[in-house]
């Protein structure tokens, strides 16, 4: 049998069977369950039979019950006793299930450990037990081979007597299946012979083929090649090429550099493994050089390239010529693949995860001056067999008939074979078998077993497997008595449904009567008893009676037949505001032997009390009524309200349509239709008004510069509930905004729309001039002017900057300075002819790219006083103690450059002027007291007044 191929892995060397090869292990096994459903009796049994499906090892089994059920003509019936009872079933016996099969593996010869393990498990009841097959012989568990579970133990494994396939099969008492098998190989690398090889001479321009001729090895090996000493290994490029198909090294050209002793390195890309060849001297001819010829292709590849889908492939074409050949590549009728790669100076042509698509025939093509060649060779990619669809479990009457089909795609297209118990099944009179399709016409109880389809192409194959089984038991029903409760008026259904193999022959009679149909009472074909229109007369027993070869049993059904159950629901209809409350009153009357229980539901779903937040209250007033307060009542609390009433005889419910005003909901998206410097014209959809129309509509918006959202003016104002567009007015320009729309009806304001999208306003013209225009001080001749900055937000566009209009008062024309950085708050003018505190009219304006904006109003700002020009006059000092002077000064005249204070510079007579010391009076203070002084010394004292432009002249 064929398998499908998989990358070769490494199979783990175990020791104590404690370490071993990880296989992939499919959803394990859940125990078969059975439910029983919460619905009476009588609507049960009137039900179609649910087929089980069963699928071991794969899921779960579950009853496939009816998708609906209208009760609008029958009667709800009470179940006292169920008539049939499905219980779970923690172990029903079936037949085996793979859950791990088998893997292709590479086992490293030179392992130390000598123990190989193939893995397979199965599940199954009763448990399975184990045998495996190597090339379809069975393998003898003994000497060699030994079992644990059903994993099979290979000990002191050689190439000669255990390389081969190998498949596993499990079997117990409902049948026997088989694995996949799988492929177990050998890693190992030989020695090169130890003999000498023979030198290689050739002419200078020549090509030359150097033979690397490998060991004997398994699996796949690759090359490489050392130049004189190891590690020096031979670089391969447009000249050069070492072939990984036969390891051997081609030279186009060549050259003296390339004189040298060569060692063929072979690695086994399994056991990583090296061996190094003896070596091959090159050497070069004295008879002259080698002159240029055409190029000849020396490597190729196969002409027909079989490759599988998803792998890479690599092409090699390499040629000899002297000059050396270039390398070129095409697809016939069609183009290389984008994802296709050119490697080692495009020898090789790989191209990556192959699909079908990139089949085709490829050329590589060698030229140099001297001419070219070409070679051709198609790539052909196949595909493994995949299941499409599969076999499931199956369980059936005797005489039946069976129908299983599995589908597989693969290229080749995959054939079918079908197999029982692990043998081929072949064609009978009874049995047939067509392209996958399996149909056994009136199965037998021999016909019971496991059955695998195995689809497969000459690459691999693939198994699914299902068992069959045949039924074959007496009629049996559950020994539960039933009765049953029917409403006054409606039609009731009498379920007959007993576990038999084959079907039954089923008959009904009241007492020892036969029933026969008539208009009123009919039997179904599901073998269920119908009676239209009951009455007190129907009451009574009832029994049904099947039987097959295998035998016939009874079940009796004790039938009550009750009033009809009447459900009043107060208000009907009714509507509420916001934050109100209302109580639902719901009233019922039905047969007093019957008790009666309540359900609230709101939209078809039961109400949760306790996750309401404590909106819902629910008080039983009286034995057949309950009331519903909703308190605080929210929008969300509005629609149809349900009271459910059910006895065992009936279920009725009674609906009330509770309708809830509020603010409205949030308009819809906000689309802003078109935006200009000042004005930005929106649009919206109206969102729902809660049952109280909407009366007005508020456009908002935030910036950057905003706290939050702000109320906009608009055009029209107000707008209207009947709007979905207005014009938002008195925006600033050059700002990004977002915008968004509330809605307001007479119950309230709702909650927001989403906000648009961001879109900035057209720049124009600045409209905002500086606040808090002023000046004065600094240095002699300046005049300097602050002001404070604009915001950002009423720059108005790109290139802001300020215009500072300054003129001396009782003059005419205007001196202009621009000012072009925004965040700028002053300016300082400079001019030597005017005197101190000069008066200046002085305004301030903005401007940007757009234009010039408006300037500040006109204020008055004086220039510079100066230093102070004259000095103190008067200055006295006279002694206070041995440590301390008293210095006094006479202010000078006042006028421009007027003292703000003065300093005191003080130093003995013997000392230089550079270190004397200063004092600095607080204001304008006329005297100081110096103190620390030394006894019985001369000082010499100077004043000299200040200001905040410098110093004035000293007086002695």
């Amino acid at each position: 049998m064929g398998s499908p191929w998989k990358p070769l892995l490494l199979l783990s060397v175990i020791s104590g069977l404690s370490d071993f090869a990880v296989a992939v292990r499919p959803v394990s096994y859940a125990a078969v369950l059975r439910r029983k459903p919460d619905i009476s009796s009588s609507l049960l049994s009137s039900w179609p039979r649910p087929q089980h499906r069963h699928d071991h090892g794969r899921g779960l089994v579950t009853p496939d019950w009816p998708a609906s059920f209208s009760n609008h003509h029958l009667s709800t019936l009470s179940l006292l006793s169920s008539q049939e009872e499905y219980r779970s079933q923690e172990r029903e016996e079936f037949g085996p299930v793979f859950v791990q099969e088998p893997h292709d593996a590479v086992f490293a010869l030179d392992s130390e450990e000598k123990k190989v393990m193939m893995s397979c498990e199965a599940r199954g009841n009763p448990v399975p037990v184990y045998s495996w097959f190597i090339n379809g012989t069975v393998v003898e568990t003994e000497n060699r081979y030994s079992l644990i579970d059903g994993n099979l133990i290979i000990t002191n494994a050689s190439e000669t007597a255990d390389y081969g396939r190998y498949q596993c099969k499990a079997e117990n008492s409902y049948g026997t299946v088989l694995s996949r098998d799988a492929l177990l190989q050998f890693a190992y690398l030989g020695s090169f012979s130890g003999r000498t090889r023979g030198g290689v001479s050739v002419r200078e321009g020549q090509g030359v083929v150097l033979m690397c001729t490998p060991p004997p090895h398994s699996p796949e090996i690759m090359y490489s090649w050392v130049f004189n000493e190891f590690p020096s290994f031979v670089a391969e490029d447009s000249r050069r090429f070492i072939s990984q198909l036969t390891g051997n090294l081609y030279v186009s050209k060549v050259q003296p550099s390339d004189v040298g002793s060569y060692i063929c390195l072979v690695k086994n890309t399994v056991t990583n493994a090296r061996v190094l060849s003896p070596p091959t001297p090159l050497t070069l001819r004295t008879d002259g050089l080698m002159g240029e010829y055409e190029p000849k292709i020396e490597v190729h590849f196969p002409l027909s390239v079989p490759a599988a889908r998803g792998v890479t492939v690599r092409l090699e074409c390499f040629a000899l010529g002297n000059p050396v050949p270039t390398i070129t590549w095409r697809k016939m009728n069609g183009n290389i693949p984008k994802k296709a790669r050119l490697r080692k100076s495009q020898a090789v042509l790989e191209i990556p995860n192959v699909q079908l698509e990139d089949s085709g025939t490829y050329e590589c093509k060698a030229e140099n001056p001297r001419g070219g060649t070409a070679f051709k060779g198609h790539i052909q990619v196949y595909t493994f067999p995949q299941w499409i669809s599969t076999i499931n479990d199956s369980q059936l009457d005797s005489g039946d008939q069976l129908h299983w089909e599995c589908k597989a795609t693969g290229k080749p297209r995959p054939t079918y074979r079908w197999l029982r118990n692990g043998e081929p099944l072949t064609p009978q009179s009874r049995v047939e078998m067509v392209n996958g399709e399996l149909i056994i016409q009136k199965v037998q109880q021999a016909d019971s077993g496991m059955y695998q389809c195995v689809a497969e192409n000459k690459y691999g194959a693939i198994y699914c497997s299902a068992e069959l089984k045949i039924l074959a038991s007496p009629p049996v029903f559950s020994p539960n008595p039933v009765r049953l409760i029917a409403t006054l008026g409606k039609d009731m259904l009498l379920g007959c449904r007993p576990r038999a193999s084959p079907k039954p022959r089923v008959t009904w009679r009241r007492g020892d009567r036969r029933i026969q149909p008539s208009r009123r009472i009919m039997l179904l074909r599901n073998n269920t008893l119908r009676i239209i229109n009951s009455t007190r007369s129907d009451e009574g027993n009832y029994v049904c009676r099947a039987e097959n070869q295998f035998g016939s049993a009874e079940m009796t059904a004790m039938l009550w037949v009750k009033e009809a159950m009447r459900v009043d629901l107060s208000p009907s209809s009714v509507e509420v505001t916001v934050g109100e409350s209302v109580v639902l009153s719901c009233r019922v009357s039905h047969d007093p032997s019957l008790d009666v229980a309540f359900q609230w539901l709101l939209n078809q779903q039961p109400l949760n009390f306790q996750q309401e937040g404590g909106h819902f209250e629910y008080t039983q007033t009286q034995s057949s009524t309950v009331d519903l307060m909703i308190r605080s009542i929210l929008l969300k609390h509005a629609g149809k309200y349900g009271c459910r009433a059910q006895t065992s005889a009936d279920t009725v419910l009674a609906e009330a349509e509770v309708l809830v005003r509020g603010p409205p909901g949030p308009p819809g998206v906000v689309i802003v239709e078109e935006i200009k410097d000042t004005t930005a014209t929106l649009s919206w959809s109206g969102g729902v008004d809660n049952h109280s129309p909407i009366s007005s509509y508020n456009l908002q918006a935030r910036s950057p510069f905003s706290l939050g959202w702000q109320t906009l003016r608009t055009d029209p104002e107000p707008v209207t509930g009947d709007m979905e567009s207005a014009m938002a007015v008195e925006l600033n320009p050059w700002v990004d905004y977002e915008f968004r729309v509330v809605a307001s009806n007479a119950i309230g304001t709702g909650d927001p729309s989403a906000p648009s999208r961001g879109v900035r306003t057209k720049e124009a013209v600045p409209s905002v001039v500086p606040a808090n225009v002023s000046g004065g001080n600094g240095r002699r001749h300046e005049l300097v002017i602050s002001w404070e900055p604009v915001s950002e937000e009423f720059q108005n566009g790109e290139g802001f900057g300020y215009i500072v209009a300054f003129r001396a008062n009782g003059t005419r024309g205007w001196k202009e300075k621009m000012v072009t950085s925004a965040d700028s708050t002053m300016y300082k003018y400079r001019d030597e002819t005017f005197p101190p505190l000069t008066p200046f009219e002085v305004k301030v304006g903005v401007y940007n790219n757009k234009g010039d904006g408006p300037f500040s109003g006109v204020v008055t700002v004086y220039s510079a006083e100066g230093e102070p020009r004259e000095a103190p006059s008067e200055v006295k000092a006279s002694s206070i103690s041995s440590s301390e002077i008293k210095v006094t000064w006479r202010p000078p005249n006042p006028g421009p450059g007027r003292p703000r204070g003065y300093e005191v510079s003080y130093r003995k007579d013997s000392e230089q002027e550079e270190s004397g010391n200063r004092k600095k009076t607080v204001g304008n203070e006329t005297s100081m007291v110096l103190t620390d002084l030394e006894g019985n010394s001369v000082y010499l004292i100077t004043v000299r007044g200040f200001n905040s432009i410098g110093q004035g002249s000293v007086a002695s």
